[in-house]
């Protein structure tokens, strides 16, 4: 069976890995183009094209899939089937319809919870008891396709957007690799997704890492967890930017009425409290704008925090 493969990031590459160490024929493997990056504008490939070249199978790298050249290179070649992780683009319909076994899309979510950009933050970010792997009969639409086969993960308390990340890429390439058999002989049974039980990821930005200190304590930390490794969550201190790096929730927190959010409570050895819109948080571990970051006991012994001081002011 002849396999396109088409993804990005590092998520994409656990599958890509796993479809090659399993001796599928991956003919091709289409990827973002190249980026320059930082201020030497070094040029930056693609994971997953550093994966293929690992496999020497060929890379492709248009810039947008959809135009005429792309899906004809595509068509030229006849694969069976089009295996995508985090690709960053949009297929067209008529390049869903090459392949004779259609495309599919490995998703990191339980669809139809959470389609888009982003599923695996915010799922952590929403405070989620699980999230997974729904391997998706792509269409035309935004990860709206029938559901082929899904797994599902448990999210710990101390899960953060990183480590589920981690679990779910590798999740996705045993997936991949287990149920090509079924795929290939046709032996599925696709269900449709319902859209009234839907919900959306956007993608993040970097402003969404600075912290509201009027949203309840649990929810602050939550996306403080969610927001790692980028953009991470950070809030203003003595004119510049405090990054916070890990939290915890303080359930038995006296807050004063009328307390403004974000105002620190107090300092002991270990820990920085601060009070929130509802409860209050303990910050474990921080960095300072041009500083490494270190646990808040280090932090605390070269820099005063008053109490009363109001962070992100």
């Amino acid at each position: 069976m002849k396999i396109i493969f088409m993804g990005t990031p590092d998520f994409a590459v656990a599958a890509l890995d796993a479809l090659c160490r399993d001796g599928q024929e991956v003919i091709l493997a289409v990827t973002q183009p190249d980026r320059q990056k930082g201020r030497g504008r070094k040029v930056i490939q693609t994971p997953v094209k550093i994966c293929a070249e690992k496999w020497n199978v060929p890379v492709f790298q248009p810039v947008r899939i959809r135009e005429p050249e792309a899906i004809e290179k595509i068509r030229a070649l006849a694969p069976d089937l089009i295996v995508v992780a985090a690709f960053g683009q949009i297929l067209p319909q008529e390049l869903l319809d090459i392949p004779r076994l259609g495309c599919i899309n490995i998703h990191a979510s339980l669809l139809p919870k959470l389609r888009g950009a982003a599923p695996i933050q915010w799922s952590v970010i929403n405070g989620d008891s699980e999230s997974g792997i729904t391997l998706m009969q792509m269409n035309a639409g935004l990860d709206t396709g029938d559901i082929l086969f899904q797994e599902s993960v448990p999210i710990g308390p101390s899960e953060t957007g990183e480590s589920l990340y981690e679990k779910l890429a590798r999740l996705g390439g045993e997936m991949i690799v287990r149920h090509l058999p079924a795929i290939e002989a046709g032996d599925i049974s696709p269900v449709p997704q319902d859209d009234e039980k839907s919900s959306y990821a956007p993608m993040l930005r970097k402003e969404m890492g600075e912290i509201d200190w009027s949203m309840p304590a649990a929810g602050i930390e939550q996306r403080m967890r969610g927001m790692l490794p980028w953009p991470g969550a950070y809030t203003a201190f003595g004119g510049h930017t405090l990054k916070i790096w890990g939290a915890r929730v303080l359930p038995d927190a006296e807050v004063p009425a009328g307390t403004t959010p974000g105002t620190v409570l107090y300092t002991d050895k270990k820990t920085i409290c601060v009070a929130c819109g509802e409860g209050a948080l303990a910050l474990l571990e921080v960095q300072a704008e041009g500083k490494k970051r270190m646990a808040a006991d280090a932090f605390l012994r070269g820099t005063k925090i008053p109490e009363g001081t109001v962070l992100g002011a």
